[in-house]
């Protein structure tokens, strides 16, 4: 809750898009914890993309302002949200992902409004990565949404400890619905939720899919998710005769989806949180995942599941043959999974940290 010494702040919060998925879908979350801490927040979104988020973003009393523009029109982007902004009159500017963060920073330079700027990924384009450690002291506190993305940002953007902090962008739902056990005669039903992008890895899974053999469990795999990459991959599927492998296009339930499966893999080159895998914990599933982001601290190799090396097909395809070899040990691994993420990322903990947040950053407004 809201500490009685401290005014409710005004927060300009900015995002690329409002598209579903990607660093728009916790922010109907944060919103309602930074409002328990006393918070009163405006979204602005510099591009509509799919607009997927939207239906989540109202469910939780935001009407984000949503620019008619593009991903590239920057600086009619910064004309447009230092319009908005001035409108507004925030007391603090809340940024989220690159674009949103180095126009933020400079909309805050201009109207002298101290800038909060999310990390929410452990990977930048190499001239995102310079632009970002250029500006890094325009903001005046940088966020990671996991342990992983913290280390990257001070490693990576040069941040120093005092202009850092970690919020853990889960908070676990105890309402969530668990996934079914796997039973003798059913084919193991795999799942995957992501954007169908190289970054996501689906070729390497593939691949390793390409490399099992007959003394597995019957299987299928579901990829959930929409992307550029979905003719490469579909192509990939149709080359390996992978007949068991679907591309289901985008998923507007994901939590029921999960329900339905009985093991989970997230095949990526790089990840921050990975909000979808931690899903799949909290679902009840046990999670074969690459060796980065926050999935290298959440997942306990032969407890909850296993961790991979990224990008090598060899070692996801031996680790799918391990599970697959005792499928009747799927629901114990999932039962140590969900049990695992309620024990890190409890709601009680999101709110937390969102407060001591909310503090520091009462600081900066001041």
């Amino acid at each position: 809750m809201r500490p009685p010494d401290m005014r409710p702040m005004r927060i300009a919060y900015v995002i690329n898009s409002v598209e579903g998925g990607g660093a728009a879908l916790p922010v109907p979350a944060i919103a309602e914890a930074l409002r328990a801490c006393g918070a009163e927040i405006k979204l602005f979104a510099l591009t509509g993309r799919d607009r997927r988020a939207l239906p989540a973003m109202a469910a939780a009393g935001l009407e984000p302002m949503v620019r008619e523009g593009g991903e590239r029109d920057h600086l009619s982007a910064l004309a447009w949200l230092g319009r908005a902004v001035r409108q507004y009159r925030p007391d603090v500017l809340w940024t989220s992902l690159t674009r949103a963060t180095l126009l933020g920073q400079l909309v805050g330079a201009q109207q002298r409004i101290p800038v909060v700027s999310w990390q929410h990924a452990a990977f930048l384009k190499p001239a995102n990565r310079r632009l970002l450690r250029a500006t890094r002291r325009l903001s005046g506190l940088w966020l990671g949404d996991s342990a992983a993305v913290s280390a990257f940002t001070a490693a990576q953007l040069g941040v120093p400890d005092g202009k850092l902090s970690t919020w853990p962008l889960f908070a676990a739902d105890p309402a969530a619905p668990r996934a079914a056990a796997w039973q003798r005669g059913q084919a193991v039903r795999i799942g995957s939720l992501g954007r169908l992008h190289p970054v996501k890895g689906y070729d390497v899974l593939i691949a390793a899919l390409a490399r099992l053999g007959e003394s597995t469990a019957t299987f299928e795999v579901t990829i959930g998710g929409e992307g550029s990459d979905r003719a490469r991959l579909q192509a990939a599927i149709d080359h390996a005769r992978l007949g068991n492998v679907r591309l289901a296009g985008f998923v507007s339930d994901p939590r029921q989806w999960l329900a339905a499966q009985h093991l989970y893999v997230q095949p990526s080159r790089s990840e921050g949180f990975c909000i979808a895998a931690h899903e799949a914990m909290q679902a009840g599933l046990p999670v074969i995942a690459s060796n980065v982001g926050e999935m290298a601290n959440s997942i306990l190799p032969g407890v909850t599941g296993a961790l991979v090396p990224p990008g090598d097909p060899g070692a996801l395809a031996a680790a799918l043959t391990r599970v697959l070899a005792r499928p009747a040990g799927l629901q114990a691994l999932g039962a140590a999974s969900r049990e695992r993420l309620f024990e890190q990322f409890s709601r009680d903990r999101f709110q937390e940290a969102a407060c001591a947040i909310y503090r520091r950053v009462g600081e900066l407004s001041r």
